[in-house]
C-alpha cells in the first residue's frame, strides 16, 4: 500500500515542492527521440548542430515526461493525488540539451474544495524547470484533484 504523506490540505496556496535535479544525457535523449519523436535534432549531435536547436536537443516531450517524473518524485508519488483534468499550458522555453542539469520548483497557485465532489479538492500547480545557468526551460501549469485527509476513513 502507498504511503500517503501529502493531502489536499498539505498543499497551501504558495506552498513550493523541489524538482530535481536531473542531469540529461545524449544517450537518454536519442533512446526517448528514437521511441517518440525521431526529429533529426533529437538523434544525433550533427543534427542538432545544423538545426536551429545547435545541437542534440531533447524533445520537448520528452522534457514534459521528466516534469512528470520530478513531480512524482518530489510530492505526487507520496499523495492522495486522484489525477488531473488536464494541462492548462506548456511552454518549452528553451531546448533542453545534452549535459544540461535540470532543477526547478511546483508552487501551489490555487486550492479549492469541489462542491460535486466531496472529500476532493482541486490543487492548481504552476511548474517551472531551469537549466544549470538559471534559465528557464520549461513552464506548465495544471490542476490535480486530491482527497482530503479529513475525510478518509478513521480520521
Amino acid at each position: 500500500m502507498q504511503q500517503i504523506d501529502f493531502y489536499y490540505e498539505d498543499f497551501p496556496v504558495g506552498a513550493e515542492f523541489a524538482l530535481g535535479p536531473k542531469q540529461m544525457t545524449a544517450e537518454e535523449i536519442i533512446a526517448f527521440a528514437s521511441q517518440f519523436d525521431p526529429q533529426p535534432m533529437h538523434l544525433s549531435e550533427e543534427a542538432g548542430k545544423a538545426s536551429l536547436l545547435g545541437g542534440l536537443a531533447a524533445s520537448g516531450w520528452h522534457s514534459s515526461a521528466l516534469l512528470m517524473r520530478m513531480m512524482f518524485d518530489s510530492y505526487i508519488g507520496r499523495s492522495s493525488c486522484q489525477g488531473a483534468p488536464g494541462i492548462e499550458f506548456m511552454d518549452w522555453k528553451k531546448p533542453v540539451m545534452a549535459g544540461d542539469r535540470l532543477e526547478g520548483r511546483s508552487i501551489v497557485e490555487e486550492a479549492r474544495l469541489l462542491n460535486s465532489r466531496p472529500g476532493l479538492g482541486m490543487v492548481t500547480f504552476r511548474h517551472e524547470l531551469d537549466n544549470q545557468t538559471g534559465e528557464t526551460v520549461l513552464i506548465c501549469r495544471n490542476a490535480v484533484m486530491m482527497r482530503q485527509k479529513s475525510m478518509e476513513a478513521g480520521s
